[in-house]
């Protein structure tokens, strides 16, 4: 397996993914070749870089500064990673784990990895426990279009979207995943109000202007304008070992999104801050599955039998069924491509 080594310094990461970026919101908008062009010369050029200097590596944030939500200071309209076990929750601003490519910490007292791959927008939370001992890891590069990381013990490499070892003494064998959400900062808190939430004084992006990950303005990048494109945005949905991707697009137009995966009914819905999202399992709440609908006189959603009224995160507001819960599913935000190439048996929903 060939992968390139990422490990280049501060200021050439820094100026690597300006360029990108200011590549892809110049070639989302002009739609021509020379993005195409300077990117692809950005990455030769870093993968070079960072090869002729192996022996350095983007220092892991040691020292981290949580904070409860009346004394935070973190942006409400950032995007985080947001894990909950054991009665404790924390959140992790995206751009943070972006800048490092993965955070480790614990949650509850289990060892975490928090990990996000700018090259395929995808985020995933992973056990770092191995064999009955917590595992160090670093970042060894990228493989496959995505991040790999290598553990201390084995010199083993993890693929960041499948948490699966490619290569080395452990090849073969699976990180387990961590259940996570990927919202903004406002919508975490809602959900978890007496979450931690990780500080830092200057966010190492905030020179990148990477919207995306810090607030939900219309200048966001959301990967290619088009649907189905390799650059598009997706939600993707695993039920009971089957996937099925779903446009990102449709989903901020209709708000809900209904469908089976397999013989599961599911439901995506679209939080009022147009940026977070969720995925459920219709079923959740009684017999059958219930058939949602946006309700855009009253800013919520309702099931077309009993007329409740639900939130985004799947909580019965008013009607008969007040107080009920849908059950969560996993589902993930990322590009085209790349959720197609980690899961080449995926449905599509157009």
């Amino acid at each position: 397996m060939k992968y390139a080594n990422t490990t280049g310094t501060r200021g050439i990461t820094s100026l690597v993914f300006k360029i990108v970026h200011n590549s892809i919101r110049g070639l989302n908008s002009q739609r021509n070749g020379k993005g195409c062009l300077v990117i692809t010369f950005c990455l030769l050029f870093y993968s070079t870089y960072s090869n002729s200097r192996a022996g350095s590596k983007i220092a892991p944030l040691v020292k981290k500064v949580y904070a409860k939500v009346d004394s935070n200071k973190i942006d409400l309209g950032k995007y985080i990673l947001g894990v909950q076990l054991n009665g404790e929750a924390k959140a992790i601003p995206l751009s943070l784990i972006c800048y490092y490519h993965m955070l480790c910490d614990t949650v509850g007292g289990k060892p975490i990895m928090f990990t996000y791959c700018v090259l395929c927008r995808s985020a995933r939370a992973f056990s770092t426990i191995i064999n009955g001992k917590a595992e160090t890891f670093r970042l060894k590069g990228v493989a496959n279009g995505n991040a790999v990381f290598e553990d201390e013990s084995t010199r083993s490499t993890w693929q960041q979207e499948t948490g699966e070892a490619i290569n080395g003494a452990l090849k073969g064998k699976v990180l387990d995943e961590i259940p996570s959400e990927q919202m903004t900062l406002r919508a975490w808190i809602a959900l978890h109000p007496t979450t931690l939430i990780l500080q830092d004084e200057k966010d190492p992006y905030d020179s990148l202007a990477l919207t995306h990950l810090d607030r939900g303005d219309d200048e966001r990048i959301e990967g290619d304008s088009a649907s189905w494109e390799p650059k598009s945005w997706i939600i993707g949905v695993v039920v009971e070992g089957k996937s099925k991707a779903y446009d990102w697009l449709q989903l901020k137009k209709k708000r809900i999104i209904c469908d089976d995966i397999g013989m599961i009914p599911i439901a995506i819905m679209l939080d009022d801050d147009t940026m977070s999202f969720h995925a459920f399992r219709r079923d959740a709440a009684g017999d059958t599955a219930a058939v949602f609908t946006w309700n855009e006189r009253k800013k919520a959603f309702s099931d077309i039998k009993t007329r409740s009224i639900w939130s985004g995160t799947g909580e019965c507001l008013h009607g008969i069924l007040k107080g009920a819960r849908l059950i969560p599913l996993p589902c993930y935000q990322e590009y085209w491509d790349s959720w197609k190439k980690f899961h080449p048996e995926t449905d599509i929903m157009n």
